[in-house]
Protein backbone atom coordinates (compact mmCIF):
# COMPACT_ATOMS: atom_id res chain seq x y z
CA UNK A 1 0.00 0.00 0.00
CA UNK A 2 2.65 2.44 0.65
CA UNK A 3 4.97 1.64 -2.06
CA UNK A 4 1.83 1.87 -4.07
CA UNK A 5 1.80 5.72 -2.89
CA UNK A 6 5.07 6.57 -3.22
CA UNK A 7 6.07 5.21 -6.73
CA UNK A 8 8.21 7.97 -7.69
CA UNK A 9 10.66 7.58 -4.57
CA UNK A 10 10.81 3.45 -4.62
CA UNK A 11 11.89 2.16 -1.10
CA UNK A 12 11.69 5.72 0.05
CA UNK A 13 8.43 6.64 2.32
CA UNK A 14 8.42 9.93 2.16
CA UNK A 15 5.23 11.95 2.33
CA UNK A 16 3.18 12.90 -0.62
CA UNK A 17 3.30 16.92 1.21
CA UNK A 18 6.90 16.57 1.50
CA UNK A 19 7.90 15.52 -1.91
CA UNK A 20 5.66 18.41 -3.22
CA UNK A 21 7.27 21.11 -0.86
CA UNK A 22 10.61 19.59 -2.24
CA UNK A 23 9.89 19.84 -5.74
CA UNK A 24 8.27 23.36 -5.71
CA UNK A 25 11.80 24.28 -3.98
CA UNK A 26 13.59 23.07 -6.10
CA UNK A 27 11.67 24.61 -9.05
CA UNK A 28 11.59 28.01 -7.58
CA UNK A 29 15.64 27.78 -7.30
CA UNK A 30 15.47 26.64 -11.06
CA UNK A 31 13.54 29.87 -11.56
CA UNK A 32 16.37 31.96 -9.78
CA UNK A 33 18.85 29.98 -12.26
CA UNK A 34 16.47 30.56 -15.40
CA UNK A 35 15.93 34.09 -14.66
CA UNK A 36 20.24 34.71 -14.08
CA UNK A 37 20.86 32.69 -16.72
CA UNK A 38 18.63 34.61 -19.36
CA UNK A 39 19.59 37.92 -17.84
CA UNK A 40 23.46 37.30 -16.89
CA UNK A 41 24.54 34.67 -19.53
CA UNK A 42 25.59 36.82 -22.08
CA UNK A 43 27.37 39.48 -19.83
CA UNK A 44 29.23 36.49 -18.22
CA UNK A 45 30.39 35.43 -21.80
CA UNK A 46 28.07 32.30 -22.20
CA UNK A 47 27.56 31.03 -25.85
CA UNK A 48 23.86 32.07 -27.08
CA UNK A 49 23.41 28.52 -27.70
CA UNK A 50 23.67 27.83 -23.80
CA UNK A 51 21.55 30.89 -22.96
CA UNK A 52 18.83 30.67 -25.00
CA UNK A 53 18.35 26.18 -24.97
CA UNK A 54 19.69 26.12 -21.66
CA UNK A 55 16.69 28.64 -20.39
CA UNK A 56 14.14 26.14 -22.13
CA UNK A 57 16.02 23.23 -20.42
CA UNK A 58 15.50 24.90 -17.15
CA UNK A 59 11.46 26.09 -17.98
CA UNK A 60 10.83 22.98 -18.67
CA UNK A 61 12.37 20.95 -15.95
CA UNK A 62 10.57 23.95 -13.66
CA UNK A 63 7.35 22.32 -15.53
CA UNK A 64 8.23 19.04 -14.77
CA UNK A 65 8.98 19.87 -10.95
CA UNK A 66 5.91 21.89 -10.71
CA UNK A 67 3.54 19.07 -12.38
CA UNK A 68 5.00 16.83 -9.83
CA UNK A 69 4.33 19.52 -6.79
CA UNK A 70 0.64 19.22 -8.06
CA UNK A 71 0.73 15.64 -8.24
CA UNK A 72 2.77 13.85 -5.87
CA UNK A 73 1.70 10.53 -6.46
CA UNK A 74 2.30 9.91 -10.19
CA UNK A 75 4.85 7.77 -11.41
CA UNK A 76 7.94 9.84 -13.20
CA UNK A 77 6.86 8.93 -16.44
CA UNK A 78 3.28 10.16 -15.76
CA UNK A 79 4.70 13.34 -14.46
CA UNK A 80 7.20 13.46 -17.60
CA UNK A 81 4.63 13.16 -19.88
CA UNK A 82 2.22 15.58 -18.75
CA UNK A 83 5.22 18.12 -18.34
CA UNK A 84 5.87 17.43 -22.68
CA UNK A 85 2.05 17.83 -23.42
CA UNK A 86 2.51 21.12 -21.18
CA UNK A 87 5.55 22.27 -22.80
CA UNK A 88 4.20 21.59 -26.72
CA UNK A 89 0.99 23.16 -25.88
CA UNK A 90 2.97 26.49 -25.07
CA UNK A 91 5.03 25.89 -27.83
CA UNK A 92 2.75 25.21 -30.37
CA UNK A 93 0.69 28.43 -28.71
CA UNK A 94 3.11 30.44 -30.13
CA UNK A 95 1.79 29.83 -33.43
CA UNK A 96 -1.85 31.23 -32.55
CA UNK A 97 -1.67 35.20 -32.96
CA UNK A 98 -4.23 37.53 -31.62
CA UNK A 99 -3.76 41.06 -30.71
CA UNK A 100 -4.27 40.28 -26.32
CA UNK A 101 -1.98 37.13 -26.29
CA UNK A 102 0.56 38.86 -29.12
CA UNK A 103 0.17 42.23 -26.31
CA UNK A 104 0.38 39.36 -23.47
CA UNK A 105 3.73 38.22 -25.16
CA UNK A 106 5.33 41.36 -25.44
CA UNK A 107 5.34 41.73 -21.49
CA UNK A 108 8.15 40.59 -19.18
CA UNK A 109 5.68 37.68 -17.69
CA UNK A 110 4.17 36.38 -20.99
CA UNK A 111 7.74 36.05 -22.80
CA UNK A 112 9.11 34.42 -19.73
CA UNK A 113 5.96 31.86 -19.52
CA UNK A 114 5.13 31.61 -22.93
CA UNK A 115 7.72 33.10 -25.40
CA UNK A 116 7.79 34.92 -28.22
CA UNK A 117 8.83 32.23 -31.73
CA UNK A 118 7.76 29.04 -31.90
CA UNK A 119 10.72 26.46 -32.46
CA UNK A 120 11.05 23.21 -32.79
CA UNK A 121 14.68 23.11 -31.08
CA UNK A 122 12.14 24.61 -28.01
CA UNK A 123 10.83 21.30 -27.98
CA UNK A 124 14.29 19.02 -28.35
CA UNK A 125 15.41 21.10 -25.04
CA UNK A 126 12.06 20.54 -22.87
CA UNK A 127 12.32 17.11 -23.86
CA UNK A 128 16.16 17.18 -22.95
CA UNK A 129 15.16 18.76 -19.70
CA UNK A 130 12.05 16.62 -18.47
CA UNK A 131 13.51 13.02 -19.46
CA UNK A 132 16.85 14.49 -17.32
CA UNK A 133 14.72 15.38 -14.64
CA UNK A 134 12.30 12.34 -15.08
CA UNK A 135 15.60 10.45 -14.75
CA UNK A 136 14.86 8.96 -17.90
CA UNK A 137 18.66 9.68 -19.81
CA UNK A 138 19.83 7.64 -17.34
CA UNK A 139 18.12 4.66 -18.51
CA UNK A 140 19.89 5.27 -22.11
CA UNK A 141 23.08 6.14 -20.57
CA UNK A 142 24.48 2.93 -18.57
CA UNK A 143 27.55 5.03 -17.24
CA UNK A 144 27.80 5.93 -13.80
CA UNK A 145 25.68 8.75 -12.79
CA UNK A 146 25.95 10.95 -9.31
CA UNK A 147 22.90 11.56 -7.37
CA UNK A 148 22.59 14.81 -5.57
CA UNK A 149 20.33 14.84 -2.42
CA UNK A 150 19.35 19.19 -2.45
CA UNK A 151 17.22 20.58 0.12
CA UNK A 152 16.97 24.00 -0.30
CA UNK A 153 18.17 26.51 -3.10
CA UNK A 154 21.36 27.66 -0.69
CA UNK A 155 22.27 23.87 -1.38
CA UNK A 156 22.31 24.90 -4.66
CA UNK A 157 24.71 27.46 -4.13
CA UNK A 158 22.48 30.04 -4.57
CA UNK A 159 22.75 33.73 -3.02
CA UNK A 160 21.02 36.74 -2.77
CA UNK A 161 23.90 38.24 -5.20
CA UNK A 162 22.13 37.10 -9.08
CA UNK A 163 25.36 37.54 -10.95
CA UNK A 164 26.81 34.88 -8.38
CA UNK A 165 23.57 33.15 -8.71
CA UNK A 166 24.41 33.32 -12.53
CA UNK A 167 27.83 31.67 -12.28
CA UNK A 168 26.46 28.66 -10.26
CA UNK A 169 23.86 28.13 -12.81
CA UNK A 170 26.40 28.04 -15.58
CA UNK A 171 28.79 25.76 -13.57
CA UNK A 172 25.74 23.35 -13.24
CA UNK A 173 25.11 23.58 -16.78
CA UNK A 174 28.37 22.55 -17.46
CA UNK A 175 28.62 20.12 -15.18
CA UNK A 176 25.17 18.57 -17.02
CA UNK A 177 26.76 18.90 -20.21
CA UNK A 178 29.50 17.13 -19.21
CA UNK A 179 27.27 13.79 -17.97
CA UNK A 180 25.49 14.44 -21.45
CA UNK A 181 28.12 12.74 -23.46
Amino acid sequence: MEQALHDTQPGTPVAPARISLRRAGLALALIVCGLSLRWYGFPLGLPAFVVKYGGSLLWATMVFLLVGALLPRLTRIQLATIAMVIAAVVEFSRLVHTPWLDAFRLTTAGALLLGRIFSLWNLAAYAVGIASRAGLIVLLNPTPTISLQLKTPHDLGLSSQPKDNARTCAMLLRLIGSYAT
